[in-house]
């Protein structure tokens, strides 16, 4: 088996569109090797605890609502060519997304990570809901087959803070900028949200295919 560690945060609509290109080639090849491992990367790591209005955030990150407007759009055209029909507008609020990360984190534990992030992807991306709210985050968890009492008290605790925070930071010390970031056999970084294409090339060549050559 291959590990397949990726670094994303679950409000960045390019971890979502990875996330699908990625999963249209995991189920061309069942047979793929991978075993798929998520880890903290916060775009906002500064982010106020309970957010921002969604329109402010975007105006501030993009320089206004103009070209808010059309990076979004392209960021729609992206995901619906993935196979992706985005709500968002129906995102009304920018998370500071720390207590997702320690969601995703106990997920792992569990062995549910899978169940987890696509959770949060379709709760923020497709619902509009805001994932910074412990309330929707135990109720994700719950969908996710996690205990919603257990969540809802280390959410209430400052329970694995640190850790989150401090592989956040390990990342960015090792030359991590943005994300979606892919670690391939903990050797090969592919940055980006990455065709489908490319990973079917690159299953072929762990698979040892004929005509594949070696991972660069």
């Amino acid at each position: 088996m291959v590990p397949l560690d990726i670094l994303a945060d679950p409000i960045c609509p390019w971890c979502l569109i990875g996330k699908r290109l990625l999963k249209n080639a995991l189920a061309k090849r069942p047979d793929h090797p991978f075993v798929i491992a998520w880890h903290p990367f916060q775009l906002n790591p500064d982010m106020p605890a309970g957010g921002m209005d969604r329109r402010a955030y975007l105006e501030a990150k993009f320089g206004g609502r103009e070209a808010a407007a059309k990076t979004y759009a392209e960021i729609d055209e992206k995901a619906r060519a993935a196979g992706l029909d985005l709500n968002l507008a129906a995102i009304r609020r920018t998370p500071n997304t720390l207590d997702a990360h320690r969601l995703i984190h106990w997920a792992g534990v569990e062995h549910r990570q899978s169940a987890l992030v696509d959770a949060l992807f379709a709760a923020y991306f497709f619902e509009g809901h805001d994932i910074g709210d412990v309330g929707v985050l135990t109720d994700i968890a719950a969908a996710a087959g996690m205990d919603p009492d257990m969540v809802a008290r280390l959410l209430a605790s400052e329970a694995d803070v640190e850790e989150v925070r401090s592989r956040d930071a390990h990342a960015r010390a090792r030359g991590v900028t943005g994300v979606p970031t892919f670690v391939v056999a903990e050797r090969h970084v592919l940055v980006g949200a990455q065709p489908t294409a490319l990973w079917e090339k690159v299953i072929a060549e762990l698979a040892g295919d004929p005509g594949a050559g070696p991972l660069q």
